[in-house]
């Protein structure tokens, strides 16, 4: 989990088009599935339209999620689960809190748990739900330039996110 001593790396990197998007979701699903990192939360930033439910996608994909991959901004959040992860199957929540109102809603779902066990939890909105959530382990940030490109910062915030970024 993260540590909020932990000293931040950042990295700054442009995807020029949707496939630098997809390539760089697969490069993080490889490593997360190569690691002994079961307990991972990222949290994605960026105004609407900014990418972050299409990256999400794309590695859920990567990461052998199949089927319909929703977007769960109105049931809040979609569970997955895959094999590949070592020690046995990755469960993964995608978590989307832009109609939150209030940061005391993520309390009230019941959502303490779910961010306690193991797993994977990649988080749209996380502002949305102020100083409830723990501490992320690594954030994207992302920010619309000309066309399909993104500026793209990444920011480790514990030892399971600089892993993720060297």
């Amino acid at each position: 989990m993260a540590s909020n001593d932990h000293p931040l790396i950042v990295k700054r990197i442009a995807w020029a088009t949707e496939g630098d998007t997809r390539a760089f979701a697969a490069a993080l699903a490889a490593k997360l599935q190569g690691s002994a990192a079961t307990h991972v939360l990222i949290e994605l930033h960026g105004d609407l339209g900014s990418g972050k439910t299409t990256f999400a996608r794309h590695l859920l994909t990567a990461l052998g999620v199949t089927g319909r991959i929703k977007s769960p901004t109105y049931a809040v959040v979609e569970p997955y689960s895959v094999d590949g992860a070592p020690g046995g199957p990755l469960d993964i929540w995608h978590f989307d809190f832009y109609r939150f109102n209030d940061p005391d809603e993520w309390e009230e779902a019941g959502f303490r748990d779910i961010f306690a066990s193991p797993g994977l939890k990649l988080v749209e909105w996380p502002e949305k739900a102020g100083e409830h959530l723990p501490a992320a382990d690594l954030d994207i940030a992302l920010e619309l330039q000309d066309g399909d490109a993104r500026a793209v910062t990444l920011t480790a915030r514990s030892d399971a996110g600089k892993a993720l970024l060297s």
